[in-house]
Protein backbone atom coordinates (compact mmCIF):
# COMPACT_ATOMS: atom_id res chain seq x y z
CA UNK A 1 0.00 0.00 0.00
CA UNK A 2 1.54 3.33 -1.02
CA UNK A 3 1.74 6.21 1.76
CA UNK A 4 -1.36 8.06 -0.05
CA UNK A 5 -3.34 5.29 0.09
CA UNK A 6 -2.18 4.27 3.26
CA UNK A 7 -3.27 7.87 4.50
CA UNK A 8 -6.87 7.50 3.09
CA UNK A 9 -6.91 3.80 4.66
CA UNK A 10 -6.09 5.20 8.31
CA UNK A 11 -8.34 7.88 8.39
CA UNK A 12 -11.16 6.05 7.16
CA UNK A 13 -10.77 3.71 9.77
CA UNK A 14 -10.68 6.47 12.02
CA UNK A 15 -13.33 8.14 11.14
CA UNK A 16 -15.59 4.55 11.47
CA UNK A 17 -13.61 4.32 15.18
CA UNK A 18 -14.73 7.93 16.13
CA UNK A 19 -18.12 7.50 14.73
CA UNK A 20 -19.23 4.66 16.67
CA UNK A 21 -17.55 6.79 19.96
CA UNK A 22 -20.08 9.18 18.84
CA UNK A 23 -22.94 6.81 18.41
CA UNK A 24 -22.97 5.88 21.93
CA UNK A 25 -22.47 9.05 23.15
CA UNK A 26 -25.99 9.74 21.38
CA UNK A 27 -27.96 6.86 21.98
CA UNK A 28 -28.18 7.43 25.72
CA UNK A 29 -29.78 11.44 25.09
CA UNK A 30 -32.36 9.33 22.89
CA UNK A 31 -32.50 6.81 25.33
CA UNK A 32 -33.29 9.46 28.27
CA UNK A 33 -36.86 9.21 28.67
CA UNK A 34 -37.57 5.48 28.65
CA UNK A 35 -34.83 5.39 30.96
CA UNK A 36 -36.67 7.97 33.32
CA UNK A 37 -39.70 6.33 33.46
CA UNK A 38 -38.20 3.01 33.94
CA UNK A 39 -35.82 4.01 36.53
CA UNK A 40 -38.15 7.01 38.07
CA UNK A 41 -35.02 9.34 37.77
CA UNK A 42 -35.39 12.84 37.61
CA UNK A 43 -33.88 15.52 35.14
CA UNK A 44 -31.18 16.54 37.61
CA UNK A 45 -30.03 12.70 37.52
CA UNK A 46 -30.67 12.35 33.76
CA UNK A 47 -27.96 15.12 33.25
CA UNK A 48 -25.57 13.50 35.47
CA UNK A 49 -25.93 10.48 33.87
CA UNK A 50 -25.55 12.06 30.15
CA UNK A 51 -22.64 14.24 31.73
CA UNK A 52 -21.24 14.94 34.99
CA UNK A 53 -20.54 10.76 35.48
CA UNK A 54 -18.98 10.22 31.97
CA UNK A 55 -17.36 13.82 31.64
CA UNK A 56 -15.31 13.19 35.20
CA UNK A 57 -13.62 9.83 34.55
CA UNK A 58 -13.70 10.94 30.45
CA UNK A 59 -11.65 14.13 30.93
CA UNK A 60 -9.42 12.87 33.91
CA UNK A 61 -8.30 9.57 32.35
CA UNK A 62 -7.33 11.34 28.94
CA UNK A 63 -4.71 13.60 30.63
CA UNK A 64 -2.02 10.22 31.74
CA UNK A 65 -3.15 8.24 28.84
CA UNK A 66 -2.33 11.11 26.59
CA UNK A 67 1.04 10.94 28.06
CA UNK A 68 1.00 6.76 27.26
CA UNK A 69 -0.25 7.47 24.04
CA UNK A 70 2.96 9.73 23.32
CA UNK A 71 5.15 6.63 23.76
CA UNK A 72 3.48 3.63 23.07
CA UNK A 73 1.77 2.31 19.83
CA UNK A 74 -1.07 4.15 19.23
CA UNK A 75 -3.12 1.80 17.34
CA UNK A 76 -3.11 -0.42 20.23
CA UNK A 77 -4.24 1.91 22.62
CA UNK A 78 -7.09 2.75 20.55
CA UNK A 79 -8.33 -1.07 19.75
CA UNK A 80 -8.17 -1.38 23.32
CA UNK A 81 -10.57 1.88 23.92
CA UNK A 82 -12.87 0.25 21.26
CA UNK A 83 -13.26 -2.72 22.57
CA UNK A 84 -13.41 -1.42 26.44
CA UNK A 85 -16.53 1.45 25.45
CA UNK A 86 -18.30 -0.97 23.05
CA UNK A 87 -18.03 -3.93 25.80
CA UNK A 88 -19.63 -1.59 28.72
CA UNK A 89 -22.35 0.13 26.32
CA UNK A 90 -23.51 -3.71 25.74
CA UNK A 91 -23.39 -4.62 29.29
CA UNK A 92 -25.61 -0.81 30.20
CA UNK A 93 -28.66 -2.63 29.14
CA UNK A 94 -28.21 -5.16 32.09
CA UNK A 95 -28.56 -1.92 34.09
CA UNK A 96 -31.62 -2.44 37.18
CA UNK A 97 -30.93 0.70 38.97
CA UNK A 98 -29.64 4.46 38.61
CA UNK A 99 -26.41 3.38 40.28
CA UNK A 100 -25.68 0.53 37.98
CA UNK A 101 -26.40 2.49 34.98
CA UNK A 102 -24.20 5.05 35.91
CA UNK A 103 -21.43 2.37 36.47
CA UNK A 104 -21.81 1.26 33.20
CA UNK A 105 -21.53 5.10 31.71
CA UNK A 106 -18.37 5.36 33.88
CA UNK A 107 -17.25 2.62 32.22
CA UNK A 108 -17.70 3.45 28.80
CA UNK A 109 -15.85 6.81 29.75
CA UNK A 110 -12.40 5.20 30.82
CA UNK A 111 -12.62 3.26 27.00
CA UNK A 112 -12.83 6.46 24.98
CA UNK A 113 -10.69 8.38 26.78
CA UNK A 114 -7.90 6.51 25.19
CA UNK A 115 -9.05 7.15 21.66
CA UNK A 116 -9.10 10.80 20.74
CA UNK A 117 -5.86 12.23 21.93
CA UNK A 118 -4.20 9.16 20.32
CA UNK A 119 -6.32 9.55 17.18
CA UNK A 120 -5.38 13.29 16.92
CA UNK A 121 -1.42 12.30 17.55
CA UNK A 122 -1.86 10.35 14.25
CA UNK A 123 -3.61 12.40 11.71
CA UNK A 124 -0.77 15.32 12.98
CA UNK A 125 1.47 12.57 11.74
CA UNK A 126 -0.58 11.69 8.51
CA UNK A 127 -0.81 15.89 7.87
CA UNK A 128 1.54 18.50 6.93
CA UNK A 129 0.34 21.47 9.18
CA UNK A 130 -0.86 23.57 5.98
CA UNK A 131 -3.56 20.83 5.95
CA UNK A 132 -4.13 19.42 9.11
CA UNK A 133 -6.68 21.68 10.20
CA UNK A 134 -9.26 20.11 6.82
CA UNK A 135 -7.87 16.40 8.02
CA UNK A 136 -8.85 17.13 11.83
CA UNK A 137 -12.22 18.42 10.10
CA UNK A 138 -12.84 15.31 7.54
CA UNK A 139 -12.20 13.27 10.58
CA UNK A 140 -14.50 15.15 13.14
CA UNK A 141 -17.26 14.67 10.50
CA UNK A 142 -17.51 11.35 12.37
CA UNK A 143 -19.06 13.48 15.36
CA UNK A 144 -22.29 14.68 13.25
CA UNK A 145 -22.13 11.06 11.03
CA UNK A 146 -22.32 9.34 14.26
CA UNK A 147 -24.72 11.82 15.90
CA UNK A 148 -27.23 11.22 12.98
CA UNK A 149 -26.87 7.88 12.31
CA UNK A 150 -27.49 6.77 16.34
CA UNK A 151 -30.59 9.35 16.46
CA UNK A 152 -31.76 7.52 13.63
CA UNK A 153 -31.15 4.18 14.47
CA UNK A 154 -31.81 4.40 18.39
CA UNK A 155 -35.07 5.92 17.60
CA UNK A 156 -36.55 2.80 15.69
CA UNK A 157 -34.83 0.53 17.93
CA UNK A 158 -36.24 1.73 21.39
CA UNK A 159 -39.43 1.61 20.05
CA UNK A 160 -38.95 -1.98 18.51
CA UNK A 161 -36.65 -3.52 21.19
CA UNK A 162 -36.95 -1.44 24.41
CA UNK A 163 -34.31 0.33 25.41
CA UNK A 164 -31.63 -2.13 27.06
CA UNK A 165 -31.50 -4.50 23.64
CA UNK A 166 -30.69 -0.76 21.95
CA UNK A 167 -27.52 -0.41 24.02
CA UNK A 168 -26.50 -4.41 23.44
CA UNK A 169 -26.93 -4.12 19.60
CA UNK A 170 -24.62 -0.88 19.49
CA UNK A 171 -22.32 -2.09 21.98
CA UNK A 172 -21.53 -5.79 20.24
CA UNK A 173 -21.49 -4.11 16.87
CA UNK A 174 -18.68 -1.56 17.83
CA UNK A 175 -16.43 -4.39 19.18
CA UNK A 176 -16.01 -5.42 15.56
CA UNK A 177 -13.76 -2.52 15.13
CA UNK A 178 -10.58 -3.51 17.76
CA UNK A 179 -9.56 -6.13 15.74
CA UNK A 180 -10.14 -4.33 12.24
CA UNK A 181 -7.39 -1.64 14.02
CA UNK A 182 -4.92 -4.11 15.72
CA UNK A 183 -4.36 -5.84 12.10
CA UNK A 184 -4.59 -3.39 9.48
CA UNK A 185 -4.04 -0.06 10.15
CA UNK A 186 -0.27 1.23 9.74
CA UNK A 187 0.36 4.32 12.01
CA UNK A 188 2.90 7.31 10.26
CA UNK A 189 6.03 8.20 12.27
CA UNK A 190 5.74 10.65 14.98
CA UNK A 191 6.76 14.20 13.75
CA UNK A 192 7.34 13.83 10.67
CA UNK A 193 6.43 17.20 9.57
CA UNK A 194 7.65 19.41 12.38
CA UNK A 195 10.12 22.25 11.63
CA UNK A 196 13.68 21.55 11.81
CA UNK A 197 13.97 24.07 14.47
CA UNK A 198 11.37 22.09 16.63
CA UNK A 199 13.12 18.78 15.74
CA UNK A 200 16.57 19.82 16.21
CA UNK A 201 14.99 21.09 20.01
CA UNK A 202 13.02 18.66 20.81
CA UNK A 203 14.18 16.66 23.77
CA UNK A 204 15.48 13.00 23.42
CA UNK A 205 13.52 11.19 25.84
CA UNK A 206 9.52 11.89 26.49
CA UNK A 207 9.14 15.20 29.00
CA UNK A 208 7.50 14.84 31.83
CA UNK A 209 4.34 16.01 32.79
CA UNK A 210 5.09 18.71 34.53
CA UNK A 211 7.64 20.00 32.01
CA UNK A 212 4.59 19.54 29.57
CA UNK A 213 2.36 21.94 31.24
CA UNK A 214 4.95 24.82 32.42
CA UNK A 215 5.55 24.72 28.10
CA UNK A 216 1.63 24.96 27.44
CA UNK A 217 1.33 27.43 30.03
CA UNK A 218 3.95 29.83 28.72
CA UNK A 219 1.32 29.70 25.40
CA UNK A 220 -0.97 32.58 26.05
CA UNK A 221 -2.79 31.25 22.82
CA UNK A 222 -3.05 28.39 24.50
CA UNK A 223 -4.33 29.21 27.69
CA UNK A 224 -7.08 31.49 26.15
CA UNK A 225 -7.92 28.54 23.84
CA UNK A 226 -8.35 26.03 26.53
CA UNK A 227 -10.62 28.61 28.25
CA UNK A 228 -12.94 29.24 25.29
CA UNK A 229 -13.30 25.62 25.06
CA UNK A 230 -14.71 24.78 27.93
CA UNK A 231 -17.07 27.64 27.83
CA UNK A 232 -18.57 26.23 24.31
CA UNK A 233 -18.36 22.49 25.57
CA UNK A 234 -20.93 23.87 27.92
CA UNK A 235 -23.19 25.41 25.47
CA UNK A 236 -22.82 22.38 22.94
CA UNK A 237 -23.02 20.00 25.59
CA UNK A 238 -26.11 21.58 27.38
CA UNK A 239 -27.79 21.72 23.82
CA UNK A 240 -26.85 18.14 22.41
CA UNK A 241 -27.92 15.93 26.00
CA UNK A 242 -31.47 18.14 25.82
CA UNK A 243 -32.28 18.16 22.24
CA UNK A 244 -34.46 15.50 22.37
CA UNK A 245 -36.33 15.63 25.19
CA UNK A 246 -36.97 19.18 24.51
CA UNK A 247 -38.66 17.92 20.78
CA UNK A 248 -40.80 15.31 23.05
CA UNK A 249 -42.08 17.10 25.89
CA UNK A 250 -42.37 20.63 24.43
CA UNK A 251 -43.19 19.96 20.40
CA UNK A 252 -44.67 16.77 21.63
CA UNK A 253 -42.94 14.15 19.23
CA UNK A 254 -42.47 10.53 19.32
CA UNK A 255 -38.78 9.54 19.60
CA UNK A 256 -38.81 8.51 16.32
CA UNK A 257 -39.94 11.80 14.70
CA UNK A 258 -37.48 13.40 17.68
CA UNK A 259 -34.82 11.13 16.20
CA UNK A 260 -35.50 11.42 12.53
CA UNK A 261 -34.97 16.14 13.29
CA UNK A 262 -32.20 15.80 15.28
CA UNK A 263 -30.63 13.49 12.52
CA UNK A 264 -31.34 16.30 10.03
CA UNK A 265 -30.06 18.63 12.62
CA UNK A 266 -26.68 17.28 13.65
CA UNK A 267 -25.59 15.38 10.76
CA UNK A 268 -26.32 18.16 7.99
CA UNK A 269 -25.47 21.14 10.29
CA UNK A 270 -22.78 19.77 12.24
CA UNK A 271 -21.35 17.92 8.93
CA UNK A 272 -21.48 21.14 6.98
CA UNK A 273 -20.06 23.62 10.25
CA UNK A 274 -16.99 20.91 10.82
CA UNK A 275 -15.77 20.98 7.27
CA UNK A 276 -15.97 24.43 6.75
CA UNK A 277 -14.51 25.68 10.01
CA UNK A 278 -11.16 23.57 9.29
CA UNK A 279 -11.34 24.65 5.55
CA UNK A 280 -11.91 28.69 6.20
CA UNK A 281 -9.01 27.97 9.17
CA UNK A 282 -6.66 26.73 7.11
CA UNK A 283 -7.84 29.03 3.88
CA UNK A 284 -7.86 32.39 5.89
CA UNK A 285 -5.00 31.43 7.91
CA UNK A 286 -2.59 31.09 5.36
CA UNK A 287 -2.26 35.03 4.93
CA UNK A 288 -2.76 36.11 8.78
CA UNK A 289 -2.54 33.25 11.42
CA UNK A 290 -5.25 34.88 13.41
CA UNK A 291 -7.50 34.15 10.89
CA UNK A 292 -7.27 30.99 11.96
CA UNK A 293 -9.23 31.84 15.19
CA UNK A 294 -11.45 34.27 14.11
CA UNK A 295 -13.13 32.28 11.93
CA UNK A 296 -14.32 30.60 14.96
CA UNK A 297 -15.30 33.51 17.33
CA UNK A 298 -17.51 35.24 14.04
CA UNK A 299 -19.61 31.87 13.90
CA UNK A 300 -19.85 31.76 17.60
CA UNK A 301 -21.44 35.19 17.22
CA UNK A 302 -24.14 34.27 14.87
CA UNK A 303 -24.52 31.37 16.10
CA UNK A 304 -25.61 32.31 19.40
CA UNK A 305 -29.22 33.79 18.14
CA UNK A 306 -29.87 31.32 16.04
CA UNK A 307 -30.00 28.43 18.38
CA UNK A 308 -31.49 30.58 21.03
CA UNK A 309 -34.57 31.16 18.53
CA UNK A 310 -34.76 27.59 17.81
CA UNK A 311 -35.40 26.39 21.50
CA UNK A 312 -37.72 29.82 21.70
CA UNK A 313 -39.92 29.46 18.81
CA UNK A 314 -43.45 27.56 19.17
CA UNK A 315 -42.94 26.58 15.13
CA UNK A 316 -41.63 23.13 14.49
CA UNK A 317 -40.31 24.61 11.08
CA UNK A 318 -39.02 27.46 12.09
CA UNK A 319 -36.91 25.67 15.46
CA UNK A 320 -35.83 22.91 12.90
CA UNK A 321 -34.47 25.14 10.20
CA UNK A 322 -32.51 27.65 12.99
CA UNK A 323 -31.19 24.57 14.97
CA UNK A 324 -29.56 23.51 11.93
CA UNK A 325 -27.72 26.62 11.23
CA UNK A 326 -26.88 27.26 14.85
CA UNK A 327 -25.94 23.89 15.02
CA UNK A 328 -23.73 24.82 11.64
CA UNK A 329 -22.33 27.57 13.03
CA UNK A 330 -21.45 25.51 16.56
CA UNK A 331 -19.46 23.40 14.74
CA UNK A 332 -17.16 25.65 12.79
CA UNK A 333 -14.92 25.40 16.37
CA UNK A 334 -14.15 22.02 16.26
CA UNK A 335 -10.88 21.50 13.00
CA UNK A 336 -9.14 25.10 14.66
CA UNK A 337 -9.61 24.23 18.14
CA UNK A 338 -7.22 20.94 17.83
CA UNK A 339 -4.90 22.18 14.71
CA UNK A 340 -4.01 25.49 16.36
CA UNK A 341 -2.19 24.19 19.54
CA UNK A 342 -0.92 21.11 17.60
CA UNK A 343 0.88 23.79 15.78
CA UNK A 344 2.82 25.77 18.84
CA UNK A 345 4.24 21.84 20.22
CA UNK A 346 6.68 19.41 19.27
CA UNK A 347 5.74 15.93 18.39
CA UNK A 348 6.64 14.55 21.76
CA UNK A 349 3.52 16.85 23.47
CA UNK A 350 0.18 16.34 21.00
CA UNK A 351 -1.25 14.22 22.94
CA UNK A 352 -0.91 14.94 25.69
CA UNK A 353 -1.92 19.17 24.31
CA UNK A 354 -4.93 17.53 22.65
CA UNK A 355 -5.87 15.56 26.00
CA UNK A 356 -5.71 18.82 27.38
CA UNK A 357 -8.15 20.58 25.57
CA UNK A 358 -10.03 17.64 25.75
CA UNK A 359 -10.32 18.15 29.36
CA UNK A 360 -11.44 21.59 29.37
CA UNK A 361 -14.24 21.24 26.47
CA UNK A 362 -15.16 17.76 28.81
CA UNK A 363 -15.37 18.83 32.58
CA UNK A 364 -16.91 22.04 32.40
CA UNK A 365 -18.87 21.30 29.23
CA UNK A 366 -19.62 17.93 29.44
CA UNK A 367 -19.76 17.41 33.01
CA UNK A 368 -21.42 20.39 34.08
CA UNK A 369 -23.69 21.55 30.75
CA UNK A 370 -26.15 18.68 30.76
CA UNK A 371 -26.33 18.62 34.91
CA UNK A 372 -26.89 22.06 35.60
CA UNK A 373 -29.45 22.59 32.87
CA UNK A 374 -31.66 19.51 33.84
CA UNK A 375 -31.11 20.85 37.36
CA UNK A 376 -32.42 24.34 36.50
CA UNK A 377 -35.28 22.72 34.61
CA UNK A 378 -36.15 20.71 37.98
CA UNK A 379 -36.21 24.31 39.63
CA UNK A 380 -38.31 26.13 37.11
CA UNK A 381 -40.82 23.03 37.74
CA UNK A 382 -41.10 22.89 41.08
CA UNK A 383 -40.87 26.63 41.71
CA UNK A 384 -42.75 28.40 38.72
CA UNK A 385 -45.02 24.83 37.36
CA UNK A 386 -43.34 25.25 34.22
CA UNK A 387 -43.43 22.00 33.18
CA UNK A 388 -42.33 21.13 29.19
CA UNK A 389 -40.93 25.08 28.98
CA UNK A 390 -39.10 24.30 31.93
CA UNK A 391 -36.70 22.94 29.65
CA UNK A 392 -36.79 25.37 27.32
CA UNK A 393 -35.46 28.66 28.84
CA UNK A 394 -33.20 26.21 31.06
CA UNK A 395 -31.65 25.21 27.58
CA UNK A 396 -31.66 28.52 26.54
CA UNK A 397 -29.51 29.67 29.81
CA UNK A 398 -26.56 27.78 28.38
CA UNK A 399 -26.36 29.61 25.59
CA UNK A 400 -24.68 32.76 26.84
CA UNK A 401 -21.95 30.92 27.26
CA UNK A 402 -20.79 30.73 23.41
CA UNK A 403 -20.71 34.30 23.82
CA UNK A 404 -18.12 34.34 26.33
CA UNK A 405 -16.16 32.31 24.27
CA UNK A 406 -16.57 33.75 21.12
CA UNK A 407 -15.17 36.27 22.88
CA UNK A 408 -12.11 34.32 24.03
CA UNK A 409 -11.04 32.92 20.55
CA UNK A 410 -11.09 36.33 19.20
CA UNK A 411 -8.89 37.19 22.03
CA UNK A 412 -6.61 34.32 21.18
CA UNK A 413 -5.46 35.30 17.73
CA UNK A 414 -3.67 38.37 18.52
CA UNK A 415 -1.40 36.11 20.47
CA UNK A 416 -0.95 33.25 17.64
CA UNK A 417 1.08 34.95 15.19
CA UNK A 418 4.22 35.89 17.57
CA UNK A 419 4.41 32.22 19.39
CA UNK A 420 3.45 31.17 16.02
CA UNK A 421 6.94 32.78 15.32
CA UNK A 422 8.52 31.86 18.60
CA UNK A 423 8.37 28.33 17.29
CA UNK A 424 9.96 28.36 14.26
CA UNK A 425 12.95 30.36 15.64
CA UNK A 426 15.52 28.19 16.35
CA UNK A 427 17.03 30.11 19.21
CA UNK A 428 13.64 31.09 20.75
CA UNK A 429 13.00 27.70 20.64
CA UNK A 430 15.52 26.48 22.34
CA UNK A 431 15.50 29.51 25.19
CA UNK A 432 11.50 28.65 25.73
CA UNK A 433 12.98 24.29 25.99
CA UNK A 434 14.95 25.88 28.42
CA UNK A 435 12.96 27.91 30.29
CA UNK A 436 10.79 24.57 31.41
CA UNK A 437 13.42 21.91 31.69
CA UNK A 438 14.80 21.77 35.61
CA UNK A 439 18.23 22.82 36.40
CA UNK A 440 20.93 20.54 36.59
CA UNK A 441 22.51 20.17 39.54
Amino acid sequence: MNELANRRYVLSLLFLVSMFNYIDRTIITILQEPIKHDLGLSDAQLGALTGLSFAILYSTLSLPIARWADTTIRKRLIAASVAIWSGMTALSGLATTYASLVGYRMGVAIGEAGSVPATHSIIADLYPPQSRATAIAIWGLSLPAGMAFGYLCAGALVEALGWRMTFAVFGITGLLLAPLIQFTMREPPRGRFDPPSVAATAPTTTPSMKIVLRYLWQLRTYRLLLAAAACHGYTYYAVASWSAPFYTRVHELTLTQASGYLALITGVGNAVGMYLGGRLSDYFGRGDARNRLRVVAIAMFIGMPCTLLQFLTDSLSVSVLFGTLGATLMMVFYGPVIAVPQLLVPASMRAFTTSVVVLAFGLLGLGLGPFITGLISDVLTARYGLVADSLRYAICTALFFSLLAAWLFWKASYHLPAELLARDTEDAAQRRLHDVQPTAC
